[in-house]
């Protein structure tokens, strides 16, 4: 009901709903520190949304510290309510300062955290404008300094977010900064004070910091936490006399923050709690996406003097003090490289903590064999001595190394510290580079078939441990068959090669084959030493030859064998290799099995030569292929085999006939032994002879009106006639093929 009546008003509804508020409220409830919000992308449409809350754990009153807090979402273009998000209450943590031992108990500060996740779709939120985030509570510290009535302002929580559609249409994802470790130290007066407050951004985004003044916004001590934040604009908070945003705590300089950086810089000169306000604009390529802003306080106070601790370093071998930017220490191999460092303090009871930086190089660092002590307290001594240990391991190489020696102390407000900048050289032991033999005879010359072997010994004048490793220039030699056997660990290490020379290796004629020992010093030096072995590989191939007891053929033709049906024909074929490679002959039929078309074909293969015998009996098959081709190939077993090939047709004979001469005339009456019957298989007649599909099959004989009176599938047939009447008849004669002939036969008395 409250959020409806809310989305109908307008700022003078705003303004109305206020004074009623003001009429109902609770009592003031002055508790915060600061705090700032944050909204971090998780997947498809869902975000995270954080407000982080800094309360004062010594002046609070528990009944403000609340259970869950209502961020409001508007657009930005429009001042447009969006959604009201109850963010629940996640954790309360206490801010762990700096130096416990430094600070006062009226410096004691929660950290409160609200998130719950959201969704932010495109249909919603896609308002190239973007859109804003504000909490809206009350009230600050009754003890801050620099503003106007601090126990009755309240604080806006704001954030600035994109919309999650960009420009061309697609999906902007984005995180805002998570900015701010909260501010765990107090300053003191006429002290510098820094601290770094540059913040994170997921994205890897661009950030920008300046100092704003605090938001006040709309609750109030009448009501500390409304249900939802007003729309913007927010009202700021109050500037005590003299000061401003640029100048926010008066100091010598006053309070400034790193552009790009983040930190914090001020010289108080006034004693108190000071409230700040920092924004951090976020940018993409130059486009700025949004802010997020933070209050909190600073507290200054007074604090002792705190004297710098000192360091002191002697020369090896001599009481004369080290001079930073004159002595170099030059350290050689040996047992002794290490220097007795002396650390003191004036202050009573300091504790001291010493540390290593190094600046030109990195690892391997030098050791302290006392890293804290503490100087001056009763029953303690004014020093305290620590080793500065190089290790063996670390080479210069000629150049000079700089080394920082730091002590720092705990002292109040800010620890204080001494540097001494340490140059040395250093030079390790000496270690020789293994040596590499190898039993290989040079130059290696190799022929498909051929096996290399060759044994390697590496070893090292010092022990180290060693390796021993091939590889290939331009190869591998795995992918040739190449191998390495390496045996057991030890000085000498000993390896076997082997290779068998196959077709892989004839592509390339020259293989150079490297070998490398490498011998592990100590601080884990290698020292490297490289053999290189070629092997040349031998391989020329000369193409077989094919001859035949076939009729020879002109280049572009193919020869060809004819025989009658039942004919004989019988060849061979030799081939000859002059590289004496292993030969094979065949034959093979195109579109048909040798043996189905009465072919034989019988081969003797061996090493360089080769021989075989054909065979035909010419059958009715070739007639039906409409001839036979048989290509006869004599192949090599080589790395690149050539083939010799020979293509022969054959073909079937028809039969000769003279022309078809039927007769039209037979006299069966009286029979007298001349032109009695009608009869075609005869030298006279030459009816076409039976040849393979091409078969006789029938004769029928009609009369006039088409009535059949004799049929019969004798091919010597002889007809009477059967005792017809004289006439003219017809007849039709089939073959097997569909070959027809068709005539007229006459029955005269």
């Amino acid at each position: 009901m409250l959020l409806s009546t809310l989305t109908c008003f307008g700022r003078r509804g705003w303004l109305g709903l206020l004074l009623l508020w003001l009429l109902a409220a609770p009592a003031q409830a002055t508790h915060i520190v600061g705090g700032e919000m944050d909204l971090q992308y998780l997947s498809g449409s869902e975000y995270q949304l954080t407000l982080t809350l800094y309360f004062d754990a010594v002046n609070g009153q528990p009944g403000a510290l609340d259970p869950d807090l209502t961020a409001s979402i508007f657009e930005k273009g429009s001042n447009r309510r969006i959604q009201d998000v109850l963010l629940p209450l996640l954790s309360n943590t206490l801010v762990q300062y700096t130096d416990p031992a430094c600070s006062t108990s009226s410096l004691v500060t929660r950290k409160l955290t609200y998130t719950r996740p959201l969704t932010l779709s495109a249909q919603d939120f896609a308002s190239p404008a973007g859109y804003y985030v504000a909490v809206e509570r009350c009230c600050r510290n009754n003890g801050i300094s620099n503003i106007v009535n601090p126990g009755g302002a309240a604080q806006t929580f704001y954030l600035e977010f994109p919309p999650v559609v960009g420009p061309d249409g697609g999906a902007l994802r984005n995180s805002t900064p998570r900015i701010f470790p909260p501010l765990s130290d107090y300053a003191c007066r006429g002290e510098l004070f820094y601290y770094d407050f540059g913040g994170q951004d997921a994205d890897g985004d661009s950030l920008v910091y300046d100092l704003v003044t605090p938001l006040n916004g709309f609750s109030s001590t009448a009501v500390p936490k409304p249900d939802v934040a007003f729309p913007a604009p927010y009202p700021p908070i109050t500037w005590s006399p003299g000061l401003s945003a640029t100048n926010q705590i008066p100091g010598a300089p006053t309070l400034s923050i790193g552009r790009l950086s983040g930190r914090l810089e001020v010289r108080p000169t006034q004693l108190g709690l000071f409230v700040f306000g920092v924004r951090c604009t976020e940018y993409r390529r130059g486009v700025r996406l949004g802010e997020a802003r933070r209050d909190f306080q600073l507290k200054v106070i007074n604090c002792p003097t705190n004297a710098r601790p000192k360091v002191l370093m002697q020369l090896p071998g001599t009481k004369t003090a080290y001079q930073p930017g004159r002595d170099t220490l030059r350290l050689t191999p040996g047992p002794n490289r290490c220097l007795t460092l002396r650390f003191t303090d004036p202050d009573p009871a300091s504790a001291l903590t010493f540390s290593l930086r190094p600046v030109n190089f990195s690892a391997p660092l030098p050791t302290l064999s006392v890293l804290k002590g503490t100087v001056r307290t009763p029953g303690q001594p004014d020093t305290v001595s620590s080793q500065l240990c190089f290790p063996e391991c670390i080479n210069t190489r000629g150049q000079v190394f700089l080394l920082d020696v730091i002590v720092a102390d705990n002292g109040c407000s800010l620890p204080q510290r001494d540097t001494v900048r340490v140059a040395f050289t250093s030079v390790p032991a000496p270690n020789g580079p293994p040596q590499l033999r190898t039993t290989a005879a040079l130059p290696l010359r190799a022929r498909v078939g051929d096996i290399i072997t060759f044994d390697l010994t590496a070893t090292d004048p010092d022990n180290d441990p060693l390796t021993l490793t091939m590889a290939g220039r331009g190869f591998a030699p795995a992918e040739l068959g190449a191998s390495l056997t390496v045996g057991a660990g030890g000085n000498p290490l000993t390896g076997r090669f082997r290779w068998q020379v196959d077709c892989r290796a004839v592509d390339t004629p020259r293989y150079e084959f490297e070998f490398t020992a490498v011998a592990t010093g100590p601080c884990d030096t290698r020292q490297v030493v490289t053999l290189v072995i070629p092997v040349q590989v031998d391989y020329a191939n000369q193409p077989p030859a094919l001859t035949s007891s076939f009729p020879p053929a002109s280049p572009d033709s193919v020869t060809v064998i004819r025989l009658p049906i039942g004919g004989i024909y019988e060849a061979s074929l030799d081939g000859l290799d002059a590289d004496n490679d292993a030969l094979t002959l065949s034959a093979a039929g195109r579109g048909f099995e040798l043996a189905a078309a009465g072919m034989t074909f019988t081969p003797r293969n061996g090493a360089g030569t080769a021989a075989g015998s054909f065979r035909w009996v010419a059958d009715c098959e070739a007639v039906r292929q409409q001839g036979l081709e048989v290509t006869f190939t004599l192949q090599e077993a080589t790395c690149r085999p050539q083939l010799r090939t020979r293509t022969v047709r054959f073909e079937v004979l028809p039969p000769t006939a003279g022309p078809f001469l039927p007769p039209n005339i037979i006299t069966p009456y009286p029979k007298d032994g001349l032109n009695d019957v009608f009869t075609l298989d005869n030298a006279r007649n030459n009816l076409p002879p039976d040849f393979c599909d091409a078969r006789f099959a029938n004769l029928r004989v009609f009369t006039r009106w088409g009535n059949q009176v004799y049929h019969t599938t004798n091919r010597s047939f002889r007809w009477d006639g059967g005792g017809l009447p004289a006439g003219p008849y017809f007849y039709l004669i089939e073959f097997t093929n569909g070959q027809k002939y068709r005539g007229a036969i006459t029955i005269a008395n």
